[in-house]
């Protein structure tokens, strides 16, 4: 069941968890631009231009069987249409900008504890490179990579550093139900409920149809159900309807 994250449910995980700067910033990434799950945990700096505040969006992440060389592997995004660029707005830009700069001191602190990683291409039956499996940078011959969301050493987790906080936030902060996806859609319904054009937001999300956007991801609360009533009553608004009512 898809849930839709009041600003009050916000408000209290960010206070909740407002000293583990790499949660902060992967859930205020998704409350701001719409990304997937595998979307966000998948991003590397190099596709966050933070000059031109545009964050690319071409690969996403996957564990597979651990080995060795570890489980997390980059691959092509849902569909072509998924490969999109969405726009940085000045809060989240000073967001990505203090944790780079906060991942950049803590690279100095750990030295050479700090993790590395680089990416070895995995071809498929046919010889082709499908996907890249994310490997410590112990390998002189591959191509090396920053991952955005690391634990402070830089160990990279893929998606599991979420599982610890969403159990707080089930648990103790007792918002059942909800899961970092479920900001895909929050993003989506608020945005269209303040007057988004939804060929905009499909485009935002990756969706080829714009059906996709309407049948999942516009969901209706008793939140935006009183927003919604509270609007149509903004618009009627009269000196007419006042003096009856006063009547």
């Amino acid at each position: 069941m898809k849930h839709i994250y009041s600003q009050e449910e916000i408000d209290k995980i960010l206070l909740r968890f407002k000293n583990n700067n790499t949660f902060i910033c992967a859930f205020l990434t998704a409350c701001y631009t719409g990304m997937r799950t595998g979307e966000v945990f998948a991003l590397t700096w190099d596709d966050i231009d933070l000059e031109n505040k545009i964050i690319k969006i071409n690969k996403t992440v996957y564990s597979k069987i651990k080995d060795d060389k570890g489980r997390w592997f980059l691959g092509t995004t849902k569909t072509n249409d998924s490969c999109r660029e969405v726009f940085i707005c000045d809060t989240l830009y000073k967001i990505l900008s203090n944790y780079k700069e906060k991942q950049k001191l803590l690279k100095k602190k750990y030295g050479r504890k700090y993790k590395k990683y680089e990416l070895e291409p995995i071809k498929n039956e046919y010889g082709k490179i499908n996907e890249y499996k994310i490997v410590e940078g112990k390998y002189k011959n591959l191509k090396s990579v920053e991952m955005v969301f690391t634990k402070n050493n830089g160990l990279y987790v893929g998606t599991d550093i979420i599982k610890y906080p969403f159990k707080i936030i089930h648990n103790e902060l007792r918002i059942k139900n909800c899961r970092f996806y479920d900001l895909r859609g929050s993003y989506a319904t608020k945005i269209l409920r303040n007057g988004a054009e939804i060929r905009d937001v499909a485009d935002i999300l990756g969706h080829s149809r714009i059906e996709t956007t309407e049948n999942y991801y516009i969901s209706s609360s008793d939140e935006t159900r009183k927003e919604a009533n509270d609007m149509l009553e903004e618009i009627m608004k009269s000196d007419v309807i006042d003096e009856i009512m006063n009547y």
